[in-house]
């Protein structure tokens, strides 16, 4: 993905695309887990009682993060992909030449 990007800005992301890749490896396995035990713990006599899994609080933590680094490689994709020459740019280097 990132081999049309400028190779210093593609090292600096590095690390960023290796966490993404690491977070998303942790909440697959965080679902599974809670696939098993849901989200939410009810009391067993008073359903009014509840409280969040500690895993759903992980998981959700986890989904900021990993939006937040893809949020930031999309936009280093975005500014620095090198594009190859499409037909308008080769009419407008054909019409300077006239």
């Amino acid at each position: 993905m990132f081999s049309k990007v400028d190779p210093e800005k593609a090292e600096l992301v590095d690390g960023l695309i290796q966490d993404a890749a690491f977070l998303k490896a942790e909440n697959s396995e965080l679902r599974s887990r809670m696939a098993e035990t849901g989200m939410v713990e009810f009391h067993p006599t008073n359903p009014r009682l509840q409280r969040t899994v500690e895993a759903a609080k992980q998981y959700l933590k986890n989904v900021n993060s990993y939006s937040v680094i893809v949020k930031t490689l999309n936009g280093v994709l975005m500014k620095d992909v090198i594009e190859d020459d499409d037909e308008f740019d080769k009419f407008l280097r054909e019409r300077q030449g006239d």
